[in-house]
């Protein structure tokens, strides 16, 4: 079953009870796909051993549990982070699958294009400042984050993280699990972590008032500061740092720039075939001067390569931020995310639709991954 999943890209493994039987699903390429059905009996067992594997409980069975386990696929060392939970027909696993060919990519390979790409790491290249990642949950906030601390990674920096939990364990970074019993905070381990002598800290995710607070007072004290919020684009995420209780001139002085981010699939290249857009297509996209006109695109057929599904992969789409002096003095005066959006744009800022159109009108992906993932 690992096997099958690892080599299918694949997120997630669900196995789910049901009440004759059970089911193995995965999630591949943000979307689940059922691949096999096994009897009652094979399901407590299969429960069991994967439960064993992670150190975890076998007798508790009413209780959620969680663990971590490593294992080898083809030559790399894959993590994987176990969750059951009791549910009416038995105990549910969910376990998520770390592979750090996926996690971990080179910045280029994100998916953006040459414009954002620079204006990317003119960001992470600062040596102070607040750089945010935002997007709902699975749109590639992580795999941002850490692609972006390899690239900075280098003898002469001390690269420190505060996760909740550790996503994925990395020689190169100092990483620092939340733990609330301890009391180890966001909030309570970024102040430790300036006594540690960071030049840059990562914060997995800014939830309250204290740890953004301590975000970014640690940028003004000279550190760079990487983190995420889930937020839907990136004005909104400004206004929500202010909502937070960040107050507004602390927060135009601090902050580099903001990154939202989506996940689209992309078209199976085995089985990639031609189309064009209907009349109705062109007219919910809103694309400026594309009325009346025949617009080719793309789409994936289904063939064994994909599973049938027209998709192998997947992209990144973008909305990047940059704060210069507009956007600052936008912030300072506590204006609201529509306007500092309309100034962002007006300066040549790109939605993550229009950045999906982009990658539709290049044959990366279609138009129904265009409107399932980005919204206007």
């Amino acid at each position: 079953m690992f096997n099958y999943a690892f080599d299918q890209h694949a997120s997630d493994i669900h196995v789910e009870p049901k009440r004759e039987t059970s089911e193995v699903r995965l999630r591949i390429d943000g979307v689940l796909h059922r691949i096999h059905v096994m009897p009652k009996a094979v399901h407590r067992a299969l429960i069991s051993r994967v439960k064993t594997l992670a150190r975890m409980d076998i007798a508790e069975q009413r209780r959620p549990q969680d663990g971590r386990l490593k294992t080898n696929f083809k030559d790399s060392e894959i993590e994987l982070r176990v969750s059951t939970v009791p549910t009416a027909f038995g105990e549910k696993l969910v376990v998520r699958i770390f592979d750090p060919d996926v996690l971990t990519q080179e910045v280029i390979k994100l998916g953006m294009f040459p414009p954002e790409q620079e204006l990317f790491e003119s960001f992470i290249s600062r040596t102070n400042g607040l750089v945010l990642v935002t997007g709902p949950t699975g749109s590639g906030k992580t795999t941002t984050l850490y692609s972006t601390l390899q690239y900075l990674h280098t003898g002469d920096v001390n690269i420190t993280t505060i996760e909740d939990p550790i996503e994925m364990v990395r020689e190169e970074f100092n990483q620092i699990a939340v733990h609330k019993r301890l009391g180890i905070t966001f909030a309570s381990a970024l102040r430790t972590v300036l006594r540690q002598d960071p030049d840059i800290v990562m914060v997995g995710e800014i939830r309250d008032q204290e740890t953004a607070e301590a975000a970014v007072q640690s940028a003004l004290t000279g550190h760079l500061v990487l983190s995420t919020l889930h937020t839907n684009d990136t004005a909104t995420s400004v206004t929500r740092m202010l909502d937070l209780g960040v107050l507004p001139f602390l927060l135009s002085s601090v902050l580099v720039g903001v990154v939202a981010q989506r996940l689209v699939r992309c078209i199976c290249p085995h089985c990639k075939m031609e189309d064009f857009l209907t009349h109705e297509q062109v007219m919910a996209l809103n694309i400026p001067g594309a009325e009346g006109r025949n617009l080719r695109v793309f789409h994936g057929a289904g063939c064994a390569k994909c599973r049938g599904t027209g998709y192998q992969g997947r992209t990144g789409v973008f909305e990047i931020l940059s704060v210069n002096s507009h956007i600052r003095h936008l912030i300072e005066s506590g204006a609201g995310a529509e306007a500092i959006r309309r100034e962002a744009l007006a300066e040549g800022m790109s939605t993550v639709r229009e950045y999906a159109i982009q990658k539709m009108a290049m044959g990366i992906t279609t138009y129904d991954e265009v409107v399932r993932v980005t919204t206007e």
